[in-house]
């Protein structure tokens, strides 16, 4: 069966229930009809035997054929063609019989004297074994005897017999034709199943983009399924196109991480070869060559670090920060003397978020030295990629039950597609600008990003061309934190 379609065990199960239920009601009713004419022969027996058990005598035994203008039309009007009188030996006194009736097809003697006397009635088989008789005996009223009445039963088994065979051949008739129409109607029924199959292979071919089309109402099982697999096939479109993402950031990360380490590498590498080589002919040579090793063995140093702590915030961010309270503001104010530092031409100034007042308070659960690590990013950012003496704006203070600290710059800002990627790793905005020496790998913004989320927080950015960037760093305030 499990070879069979769907199509064809619905319609075989269908089938064998129909088959079934219409011989259960061909027996049913063949077995009423069959019980209603032997009750109705039945009661035409007894009133025949009653009322002859009550008469004077029985008749003296003549030949039944005698009159049959008489007897027949007496013995048709109670259906009953066979009458017998026994005496108290169980002789036969006497009796009556329709000439219509075979007097080779009548029952025994012996089966007739063994016809119980309280009204019962009885089947017997004909002498001559052609056909069957209903029998009711009772006992005679007036005089020492028994009447047996009897009719026979071919009427009533053909007519049983005409009635199962129209049964059989209606039923025949019936199931075939309903098999047929179940067979249409199941194609039709199951033609959405197939459609959705087609679609499934063709997703299974290559084409994520197909969906089941509306099959049917959404109310309905059809529809239910539809409505399910495209959901489905959404979430696995989606799950692809993110595999393949991420597949495509993986690449171009060891790219990235390949290219990043190879140049210290190979710096450390040419030095060491100059040394063996002895192409280093006095000491001034020599420390300057230990030097350039220094500063690269340094940077490749710096650049592992990054990449162990952005591993150590993906795998677990929580673990790796040690919170005390604080307020944003010391940072804010150190941050401004580090760009005042580094660069004693710029205008920096402090202020509260988005520009307006003062400094506000700004008090967060953080970790202190996590948290200088991207407000020292941040503004290395803003040093690094504006002109010197561009104007930079701190903003810190509260705003909205989160606690903000900005730093804004007046530089050349950045297009959408720029501030959309910014927080890659190793993304940088020009990629074919030469770089210092221990310049960052692009990995800065995204150690910011990632430490900000790691204390419930985040760090955004809005930017347009020739209008500069605002980095925003929002953290959870300590005053709204239940205790």
């Amino acid at each position: 069966m499990r070879r069979l379609s769907l199509r064809t065990r619905l319609l075989l199960f269908t089938a064998g229930l129909l088959l079934a239920g219409l011989a259960l009601i061909g027996t049913l009713v063949s077995d009423q009809l069959e019980r209603f004419q032997l009750d109705r022969l039945d009661g035409q027996l007894r009133s025949m035997t009653e009322l002859i058990s009550r008469a004077a005598g029985p008749p003296p035994t003549a030949n039944p054929a005698a009159r049959p203008d008489l007897v027949d039309p007496a013995l048709g009007l109670f259906g009953t063609p066979y009458v017998v009188y026994l005496d108290a030996g169980g002789a036969v006194a006497g009796g009556l019989r329709s000439s219509r009736v075979d007097g080779t097809a009548l029952p025994p003697i012996d089966a007739l004297r063994a016809v119980p006397s309280d009204g019962t009635a009885v089947d017997l088989d004909a002498a001559d074994g052609s056909q069957r008789w209903r029998a009711v005996a009772r006992q005679a009223v007036r005089w020492g005897g028994t009447v047996v009445s009897a009719a026979p039963l071919a009427e009533a088994d053909a007519t049983i017999a005409q009635l199962r065979t129209s049964s059989l051949v209606t039923g025949g008739v019936l199931l075939v034709m309903l098999t047929a129409a179940g067979w249409f109607a199941l194609g039709r029924g199951l033609r959405p199943l197939r459609r959705i199959e087609h679609t499934a292979a063709a997703i299974a071919g290559g084409d994520l983009t197909r969906r089941v089309p509306d099959l049917a109402p959404p109310g309905t099982e059809i529809g239910h399924l539809a409505t399910s697999l495209n959901t489905m096939l959404s979430q696995l479109e989606r799950a692809f196109a993110d595999r393949a993402a991420s597949e495509a950031r993986m690449r171009a990360f060891v790219s990235d991480v390949s290219h990043e380490l190879r140049t210290p590498l190979f710096g450390i590498k040419g030095s060491t070869e100059l040394y063996r080589l002895g192409a280093l002919s006095g000491p001034s040579d020599v420390d300057e060559t230990m030097r350039r090793i220094e500063r690269e063995a340094t940077r490749l140093t710096a650049l592992t670090e990054d990449l162990l702590l952005l591993a150590q915030l993906d795998e677990a961010p929580e673990e790796q920060l040690d919170r005390t309270p604080m307020d944003l503001r010391t940072l804010a104010g150190d941050a401004r003397h580090d760009l005042r530092a580094l660069d004693p031409s710029r205008e920096v100034s402090l202020t509260g978020p988005g520009g307006a007042g003062t400094p506000g308070p700004a008090p967060v659960d953080a970790d202190e030295a996590r948290l200088r690590q991207v407000v020292t990013n941040l503004v290395g950012n803003a040093a690094a990629h504006t002109p010197p003496g561009t104007r930079v704006r701190i903003g810190v203070g509260t705003v909205s039950g989160r606690a903000v600290l900005e730093v804004a710059d007046e530089g050349p800002g950045m297009t959408a597609e720029q501030a959309s990627r910014v927080f890659d790793r190793f993304y940088r905005v020009d990629r074919s600008r030469t770089r210092t020496p221990g310049a960052d790998a692009g990995l800065g913004l995204a150690i910011a990003r990632s430490l900000a989320r790691a204390h419930g927080g985040d760090v955004g950015l809005e930017t347009a061309v020739g209008e500069g960037a605002c980095f925003r760093l929002e953290l959870p305030s300590a005053e709204n934190e239940v205790p």
